[in-house]
Order: structure tokens, then sequence, then C-alpha cells
């Protein structure tokens, strides 16, 4: 099962950009399309070169209204990040869930982070490419992913295996390493493999190792 971890961020933007931008929206709708246009200018400029100037000029709105939402430009950044972040997060949450089969669950979770670096609107450069990571408050966005998506796969791992906390983390781990630097190494790559069979051919490698653990029920 294919997890499309965009959908979470998509559908407020998608209602933004079917108003005209120099509208008045609501308080929640404005958000929305101010953090759109941000992405849009973050992932082009990078955090350093980007502009509150540029932003609005994207949002198609003056700067006190983007001010009156984010007094400043690491907010809005870090408005955008924690919205990336959660997106991945709760994506991975969503593949352990949709199913009780542990290879299907390898299967999709790996899918998750191969749909979101592919996303065209290139929001894992915030996550997994940021210029900001010496920013105490961006590190730990950053690393909550890792921290996040572990937990819930080491839960797993735990629940059927009987190893202790320290191993499934450990494990759990792993499986997030390969699958969020495989999936951008094949996005940088110059390749002529799917997204499909990238994210096949890696979780068929993760399989191979987590499904050598038993599960506690076979009595092993």
């Amino acid at each position: 099962m294919t997890i499309d971890p965009h959908t979470l961020d998509s559908q407020a933007a998608e209602q933004t950009l079917e108003r005209p931008r120099g509208g008045r929206l609501p308080r929640g709708e404005r958000r929305a399309q101010l953090l759109e246009s941000a992405l849009e200018v973050f992932v082009a400029q990078g955090y350093h070169a980007a502009a509150m100037d540029d932003i609005a000029d994207r949002a198609g709105v003056s700067k006190p209204v983007l001010y009156q939402h984010f007094p400043g430009k690491l907010d809005l950044y870090l408005a955008l990040l924690e919205q990336s972040c959660d997106t991945i997060i709760e994506a991975t949450r969503a593949a352990l869930a949709s199913t009780a089969d542990n290879k299907h669950r390898v299967d999709a979770t790996m899918r998750v982070f191969y749909d979101y670096v592919a996303n065209a609107h290139g929001a894992f450069r915030l996550v997994f490419e940021s210029d900001l990571t010496s920013e105490e408050a961006v590190r730990a966005q950053v690393d909550r992913v890792t921290t996040e998506c572990a937990d819930a796969i080491a839960a797993v791992i735990h629940d059927d295996t009987g190893l202790t906390d320290a191993q499934s983390r450990l494990l759990a781990v792993s499986l997030v390493g390969m699958a969020q630097v495989s999936a951008r190494f094949w996005l940088a790559g110059d390749t002529d493999i799917s997204q499909a069979e990238a994210a096949e051919l890696v979780s068929a490698l993760a399989w191979r190792g987590i499904g050598g653990y038993p599960r506690t029920d076979d009595g092993s």
C-alpha cells in the first residue's frame, strides 16, 4: 500500500489556490496560503537568501499582513518545518497501521520516504537539506522526524519479536536511515530506475534483514 505524504500538506493549499490571492481570507486559510508561498520561496532560495518581501510578494499580500501571522522569518520557517515534519511522521504511522503483515509494513513505510522526497513541492528539502541546522529549534524539528518515525517502528518490532526496547529502537533507527538516505540518493542520482522500482528494491533489502527476526507468536 502506497501512502502519499503530500496529501496532508496539500489539502489546505489546494483550497487556498482556488481563491484570488488578494482577497480577504479567514485567518486559517490565509495562514495556509502564506505557508504555501513560503515553501516555494524557501525551497527555491534557501533560508538565508529568502526574504519576507519575497514571500509576501509570492502570496500577493502586504508585509504587514504577513507579519500579523508570523513575527519573523524564523517563525515562519519553523511553522513550515513543523508542518513538513508532521507530514512524514503521520504518513509513517499510517503506513504501519495500514496492514498487520510486516512485509507489507516495511514496503509501505519505505514508500512513504520515496513519495515524500519525490513530491514536486520539495518540502523534503526543509527537513533533510536545511541550511539552518545550526539553529537549535530547527535541529530539534529535523531530529524529530528520525525520533518519532523510529519510535513508531520500534514499537512494532518490540511487540512482534520480543527484542528489548534498546534493540528494537536501534533496528528502527537503522530502517529510517536506510529509507531516508536511499530515497535522497535516488532523487539526486542520474539513474533510469523508477521511483516504484527503487522503493521496491530497498524495501526488499530491508525485509531480508528485519524479516529474519522471528515473531514472538511463532514460539521462537
